[in-house]
């Protein structure tokens, strides 16, 4: 049984979630239309200002299907509500970045800098403060791609264990492995 398939997704004033003939459901909200193919095995239904997610059977496949859907819907729901914001730090002397026109220039220690052209539905913004590090904001409504460009982002420059320099995540801890003991 699917504990998340089973719980209602209540729809914000403003938000309206309909399903198309070839079985793709289309939210739409204040910040933007989001669609996503569901399975012809899972149903949805609207009761009042909730959506619920059913399933045609019990066979393994549509259990699993019923809380993927119920949790996509959940996250389309809020992305065309609140949306979803990745942040990434910049850790290291020197490492700088900004954005101009939807790409984003980086200079994270290699010989040239680095232009990453940021998808039109993502925005970008860049954090500078003096005698902090550069924290690269990445904002939109699509969860999945968010995440996705920030991973991307993330792997232009990982963070290396022993002096920590990298593109990390805000909030990401590296662990730190010791450097070259010193002569006996």
């Amino acid at each position: 049984m699917s504990r998340i398939g089973n719980k209602a997704i209540k729809i914000p004033r403003g938000v309206a979630v309909d399903m198309d003939k070839d079985n793709v459901a289309i939210v739409k909200g204040p910040r933007g239309v989001l669609s996503q193919y569901i399975n012809p095995n899972i149903a949805l239904k609207t009761e009042g200002d909730e959506i619920v997610v059913k399933r045609s059977s019990n066979y393994k496949q549509d259990k699993a299907l019923h809380g993927l859907y119920r949790s996509l819907i959940q996250n389309m729901v809020v992305g065309v509500t609140q949306g979803y914001k990745k942040s990434l730090e910049l850790v290291g002397l020197g490492y700088k970045a900004r954005v101009q026109n939807n790409i984003l220039e980086i200079h994270v220690g290699y010989s040239h800098v680095i232009y990453f052209g940021l998808p039109p539905v993502i925005s970008g913004t860049v954090e500078v403060a003096k005698g902090r590090n550069p924290i690269i904001h990445i904002e939109g409504n699509d969860k999945q791609l968010v995440g996705q460009v920030a991973a991307k982002i993330r792997s232009l420059r990982k963070p290396e264990p022993y002096k920590g320099k990298g593109i990390r995540f805000l909030g990401e801890k590296v662990r730190r492995k010791l450097g070259k003991t010193a002569g006996k």
